[in-house]
Formats: C-alpha cells, sequence, structure tokens
C-alpha cells in the first residue's frame, strides 16, 4: 500500500469537491463526515453520484444478513491485501456480531473457510465463495452449490455474489490509487488539494 501514507491523486476537501448537493448525498450516508475514499470519488461527481448510490443499495438495501455481508467484505479485503478496506469494515463485522477471534481467523483465508472453530457451515461457505471468486474469478459447482443450500434463495445467493464482486471492485480501486487512512476523521484531508 501507499508511499508514505500519500495517495496517487490528491484528496478533495468537501469545499473544493464539486455539487453541494452531491457532497451533502455522500454525506447523509456517512456517520463521521466525508472518507478518504469519497474525497478520492469526488474527482469524478459521476462516478462519486453513481458510487453512492450503488454501494448505499449494497450496504443497506440487501437481504443478506451484516454479519455475513461484512464477513465477505473483510475477507475480500484480506484476500486483497486491501488495509483501508479492511479498517473500514472490521467494526461492522463486529457489530455484526463477529467476534475477535473469527477476525484473527480471516487473517488466513485459505484455513479460515475451513475452520469449524470460528464460523458457522454458512460463514465458511461464504468465505470459500469469497475466497474462489477473489483468487481464481469462476467458482466450483461444489461451492455454489453449498452456498445456495445454506443461504435458502436464490435472492440471497445473487445478492452474495454481488457483495462480494463489488467489493473486489472497491479494494481495486482503493489499492491503485493508493487511499489510505492517513489523515481520515482529521481536519487534516480538508486542508489538502
Amino acid at each position: 500500500m501507499g508511499r508514505l501514507d500519500v495517495p496517487r491523486v490528491p484528496y478533495l476537501t468537501a469545499a473544493s469537491a464539486g455539487p453541494p448537493e452531491l457532497v451533502a448525498e455522500i454525506l447523509s450516508r456517512r456517520k463521521n463526515g466525508l472518507l478518504n475514499l469519497d474525497r478520492m470519488l469526488l474527482h469524478s461527481p459521476a462516478l462519486a453520484r453513481g458510487w453512492n448510490g450503488y454501494l448505499g443499495a449494497v450496504r443497506n438495501g440487501l437481504t443478506v444478513s451484516a454479519k455475513l455481508r461484512e464477513l465477505a467484505i473483510c475477507s475480500v479485503a484480506v484476500l486483497n491485501q486491501a488495509d483501508y478496506e479492511l479498517a473500514q469494515h472490521l467494526p461492522e463485522f463486529l457489530a455484526a456480531g463477529g467476534t475477535e477471534a473469527s477476525a484473527r481467523a480471516l487473517q488466513i483465508p485459505t484455513t479460515a473457510c475451513e475452520d469449524k472453530i470460528h464460523f458457522d457451515a454458512a460463514e465458511r461457505a461464504v468465505l470459500r465463495l469469497t475466497l474462489e471468486m477473489t483468487r481464481c474469478v469462476q467458482v466450483s459447482d461444489a461451492t455454489f452449490a453449498e452456498v445456495r443450500a445454506l443461504l435458502g434463495s436464490d435472492r440471497q445467493v445473487v445478492e452474495l455474489v454481488a457483495i462480494i464482486a463489488t467489493y473486489n471492485m472497491v479494494s481495486r480501486f482503493l489499492e491503485a490509487l493508493d487511499v489510505n487512512m492517513a489523515g481520515e476523521g482529521s481536519a487534516a484531508p480538508d486542508g489538502a488539494a
């Protein structure tokens, strides 16, 4: 990740980010102000608007449980070595019922998907699906059948696949631009160009 915690493209400030109504839309989805991710996306208002709407739906409009959603997202972050993504979503995983022990077990994704101590059958299936989608792109028939049987509805299977695919996109965006935690939550990013 990043060179000296400096992104490859400077973060925009809320004041210089473009359409105020767009910044307001993004802020309505955020608890603690703009993230560095938002400050990067705002270089392209159309991209920021689409991202905000789409990710808002993925985070808040699907039927997959918050715990399974955040488990998949954290697993994608670990697999892609996307530290920023993990830092944003690990607290969400813990708030949704994940444990510190299961969070530690996630650090070795190839064994986490077989870990019967920290993960139940549905969680292990989600971890296997995430591993296959992230590392191989193609998913084995056995893994797909297991996920389908454990989730119980085609809607949740489709949503889970979309969550994993979406957060692979997110981690690739973050890593290519070196978006990081430096200055997030402080006044520093608002002073950036």
